[in-house]
């Protein structure tokens, strides 16, 4: 199974969020990342995010934010 670019967006995104404080959350700009701000809107759509533009992570955002920094520690 290959990683489409646009969920290779979604996970770097994702990967950006600081689980150690739920109540930090991320804007992202249109004007300066349109891969970014599309990323975003496709988590807004899926129930990861609070917001389109990022905003915080859902209780899903969170479980899945959670699995995907394990991944990435065990990858590394």
């Amino acid at each position: 199974m290959a990683l489409s670019q646009e969920i290779i967006d979604e996970i770097n995104l994702l990967a950006l969020f600081n689980l150690e404080s739920i109540q930090e959350g991320i804007k992202v700009h249109t004007q300066t990342n349109p891969q970014a701000a599309a990323a975003a809107e496709r988590l807004f759509k899926k129930g990861i995010v609070t917001q389109q533009d990022g905003g915080y992570l859902t209780d899903l955002g969170i479980e899945s934010a959670e699995h995907l920094q394990r991944l990435l520690l065990v990858l590394q």
